[in-house]
Formats: structure tokens, sequence, C-alpha cells
């Protein structure tokens, strides 16, 4: 297995090839995985920035640190870039969503509050939302063992999910009206892949009519009909094995 992950403030500068993992970060470390010294760890700024470590001492229940640390290395953004527009799902199924999209390699979740949404985001309920899918989308980072984590926007409008789409190099909206399935789509070597998860109402008339407006194509991903909480995860595998990231 890899080495954990845990996520530093800065890898700037590091004095002496050191770094104390404190706070959140180091109870995790100390308390939760139980590192010990001699063992291998990751620090990484979530933003493609890493440096390999080992762990010189345990100290208390929150603070640990690292030795070693003297090659920062920065993993190139990955291509195409794949980002997923997700309507909003009842109760947790969002993070689940996140969670999931985020250990297969997703780039972006944009959340969408589309018309046949049943929740809302609206006021202080819909920024505590929010920060729980960046939150999960952090951890989730951590534990697929990722230095790059998703980006997750803002609740977005239907018409900013049609500017998203009308500059993607390849759009798509997951609709039973597709007569082509995902996996026989073209898709492009470069640039971003923009794919739209409906809710669990599916996406209205109206909305697919200006997504298509904007350039997208409805499209079908199989003969089962997904939960929108794992609609998107599912399609993400496919586009990541088609244009060779996996692989």
């Amino acid at each position: 297995m890899t080495a954990p992950v845990f996520v530093a403030d800065s890898l700037d500068g590091l004095s002496g090839g050191e770094y104390v993992l404190d706070g959140p970060e180091g109870r995790h470390a100390v308390s939760v995985k139980r590192l010990r010294p001699g063992e291998d760890v990751v620090l990484t700024d979530g933003r493609g920035h890493w440096a390999e470590g080992v762990v010189k001492a345990a100290e208390g229940k929150d603070r640990l640190v690292v030795t070693g640390l003297h090659a920062v290395v920065e993993e190139p953004a990955p291509r195409p870039r794949i980002t997923v527009v997700q309507a909003l799902p009842k109760g947790d199924r969002g993070e689940l969503a996140v969670e999931t999209m985020t250990e297969v390699g997703v780039d972006a979740i944009v959340p969408w509050a589309a018309s046949r949404c049943v929740t809302q985001w609206k006021g202080d309920r819909g920024l505590k939302a929010l920060a729980k899918w960046r939150a999960t989308a952090r951890e989730a980072g951590k534990q697929s063992r990722r230095v790059r984590f998703p980006e997750v926007a803002d609740a977005a409008t239907t018409k900013r999910v049609a500017s998203l789409l009308a500059d993607a190099d390849f759009a798509a909206v997951l609709h039973e009206s597709g007569e082509i399935p995902l996996a026989g789509a073209g898709l492009p070597a470069e640039g971003d892949i923009v794919l739209v998860v409906g809710p669990e109402g599916g996406v209205s008339p109206e909305e697919l009519a200006l997504f298509q407006e904007a350039g997208a194509r409805p499209y079908v991903l199989g003969p089962t009909v997904l939960r929108t909480s794992t609609a998107g995860t599912a399609a993400a595998a496919l586009l990541l094995g088609r244009t060779g990231r996996w692989g």
C-alpha cells in the first residue's frame, strides 16, 4: 500500500527538510492512524504539490514530526479535465456522490440546483451543505491517495451550467432520451469534458433544451437506471477508462 496522505498548509521553504503536522491532521496521524517513527508519509497541499517524508517523532496526541522532505514534486494536471455537474440529491447522498467521484478521479464537481431537485440550498443551510461537500472531497482525496483534490464549486444555476457546457470541448447530459451510449461517444484527448447528472426526477425538458442549445448532447449510460448519487461515479469511471487516464 502507498504511504498515507496528509494535508499541509504549505510546502514552501521546508526548514531542514522537516515539517510539524499538528491540529486535526496531526491528531488523525498520531491518534487515529497511530503512525510511528520510521513510517513513510506523503504531505500535500491538495493542489498537486507533494513531498515524501518519514516520521521522525509522534508527540502527544496531535503532533507528528516528519523529516526527509527535501524534494517537493508537482503532479501535472490530468488531461482531459473531467467536471461533473451534480444535481443536489436528498439527505447524505450528496456526500456519497462527492466521495465516490473523488475516489475514481473526477477533477471538479459543480453542485446544481435543478428544477426537480427536492433539496434546495438556501442561506446558512446551503453554506453548511457546500462546506460538507468540500470537506468530503478533501477527506476522500486523502483516503484515495490523491495529491490533487477535486474542486467543489459554488452551487450553480441552470444558466451557469449551460455556460460551462458551452465552453467545454465535450459536453454531455445523462438522459433517457439519448440515442448514443456514452461508451460510444467521441472524446477529446485534451481540454475539458463536462458531464451533467440530473436529479432523481430527471432533467426537465426546459433544462435539456437549454443545455442542447449550449452544445451538449444527451447520452445514455447503460440499460439500468442509476441513482443520481451513483450515476456520476459510474459515468466518470467510463470516461476515465476511455480517455486513457485509467490504464
